[in-house]
């Protein structure tokens, strides 16, 4: 017995119903042909020469995929880059960085705070040009205090250190303001 007797589905009864040869339409071939010769051949490599002669398949030339990679790469971090930035925590709103600040810290603020509004009252345009490299140099000298009491938060003779250099600045400023000027 064949087993194509025993299994005969109606699929298999309609693929045996088929031409066993189909030819394409002429014009399909012109096609072919007119494409054959506009495609330029190039000439055999030498690896294909020998791998003919051989009889070994001829081995194609791989394209490179580190240009893939590299992209796929670049995408990863450009995503994780965004990612970190939407999701990580931003800074801490000010109620809660003046939570954390040392109680040193917080009687600088303050006493930086008195000196500011102080400085604000007096008129700053009218005081005389030998004066400002003093008063700039004492501004500096406040603003090393501070940053220093940022570093160390326990040193409370930096406290003093800037009481003093505050009390100073304003004492200049109001003798560079007073009628009688400042003489050097």
């Amino acid at each position: 017995m064949n087993q194509q007797d025993d299994y005969d589905d109606p699929l298999l009864q309609r693929l045996r119903a088929l031409p066993s040869e189909r030819l394409p339409p002429a014009a399909v071939w012109q096609r072919i042909a007119v494409d054959l010769q506009e495609v330029p051949r190039s000439p055999p490599t030498l690896a294909a020469t020998l791998a003919a002669q051989d009889g070994a398949p001829v081995v194609r030339r791989m394209r490179p995929r580190w240009p893939r990679y590299a992209v796929a790469a670049a995408l990863v971090l450009a995503v994780t880059g965004i990612a970190t930035i939407w999701l990580l925590p931003q800074q801490p709103p000010a109620a809660v960085a003046a939570v954390e600040a040392s109680p040193l810290q917080l009687q600088a603020n303050t006493i930086t705070y008195q000196y500011r509004q102080a400085m604000a009252a007096m008129p700053q345009d009218t005081l005389p040009a030998e004066l400002q490299p003093a008063l700039r140099e004492l501004d500096e000298s406040a603003g090393s205090i501070r940053s220093a009491i940022a570093q160390s938060p326990d040193a409370g003779f930096l406290l003093g250190q800037l009481q003093r250099t505050y009390a100073l600045r304003l004492e200049l400023t109001r003798r560079g303001l007073a009628p009688i000027g400042f003489s050097t």
